[in-house]
């Protein structure tokens, strides 16, 4: 045999090589729309936040001369129990509230997304409460509580209406949940017909081919594929309820005493009285645990949220 000859050697071809991803740039105009955006953030909410947080170790009564003198406030705060009754009222409002607020929604959107007459017409009737100013809703109920319920309980004999709910210590709150949930369902109800509108009806179907009553229907089927919007619920509903204000200034303006005073109201009330680094401390503590709860929220609602999606 005879060796080929170096020239009757073909080469291999050279490998191809890919080109080396490129990170996308970025548009410098994206930066400058962004940049204003980020300076008023900055000003109106981080750079206020820091300084509040400063001012907490401080006796600041929100102008002059002030001195540091470190965690005296926040202890201050912890003894004080105008305040403690505050934390009481506002996490136990809160609770009650998106209790209130989610199931009133969910059987509203279970209504509002069956087969009856004028679905639509009634959706719109019922988000009108969501679009109106809190402050007047409650300018308005507290007079419906102090004069038109009076009236109509003694006019039909009921002895706890024929005065004004705001007035009783025990009662009041209980103004201030039905005010905050009247405006709240709307867009708690929202949520939950967007959800219900995700499941797909072969499902229901299926259910009754199974011969699943609507009770069974609703457990086993809604209530785990809508679980997630709950979730959304839940905790949104928690977060606007702790920082509650204006309702309450309406209403009840924190009494009688200070039964139904918040703490946002014992806050910006404080900063009225000279109490300003005081009530920064305050707004501190409350900052922490509000984030707190939302944590917790989020740690035991996430397994539900997740099989939802």
């Amino acid at each position: 045999m005879t060796k080929p000859s170096p020239d009757a050697v073909v080469k291999a071809p050279p490998r191809a090589t890919t080109p080396r991803a490129r990170k996308p740039r970025v548009d410098p105009l994206y930066y400058l729309f962004l940049l204003p955006f980020l300076a008023i953030f900055t000003l109106a909410v981080t750079l206020p936040a820091v300084l509040g947080f400063v001012y907490s170790f401080t006796n600041s009564i929100g102008f002059g001369d002030f001195s540091f003198i470190g965690v005296r406030n926040f202890i201050a705060v912890f003894r004080d129990e105008g305040i403690l009754g505050a934390y009481g009222f506002t996490l136990a409002f809160s609770l009650v509230t998106v209790v209130v607020v989610n199931a009133v929604a969910f059987l509203l959107a279970l209504g509002l997304t069956s087969r009856i007459r004028f679905r639509t017409a009634l959706r719109t009737v019922f988000v009108i409460p969501m679009v109106i100013s809190g402050i007047v809703i409650a300018f308005v109920f507290q007079y419906l509580f102090s004069n038109s319920l009076p009236l109509a309980g003694k006019a039909m004999g009921i002895e706890p209406l024929a005065t004004s709910i705001l007035a009783n210590p025990d009662l009041a709150w209980l103004a201030i949940v039905f005010v905050t949930a009247w405006q709240s369902i709307p867009s708690a109800m929202l949520i939950y017909i967007a959800g219900l509108l995700t499941v797909p009806p072969e499902v229901y179907e299926a259910s009754s081919i199974d011969g699943a009553t609507p009770w069974h229907t609703l457990r086993h089927i809604t209530f785990p594929l809508v679980a997630g919007y709950a979730v959304i619920n839940t905790v949104l509903g928690f977060k606007n309820y702790l920082n509650t204000y204006d309702i309450i200034v309406g209403l009840t303006d924190g009494g009688p005493g200070v039964s139904t005073r918040s703490v946002a109201m014992a806050i910006f009330r404080g900063f009225e009285g000279g109490d300003y680094a005081y009530q920064m401390a305050n707004a501190v503590i409350f900052f922490l645990i509000s984030v707190a709860i939302a944590l917790i929220q989020l740690r035991f609602t996430r397994g539900k949220g997740g099989t939802a999606a």
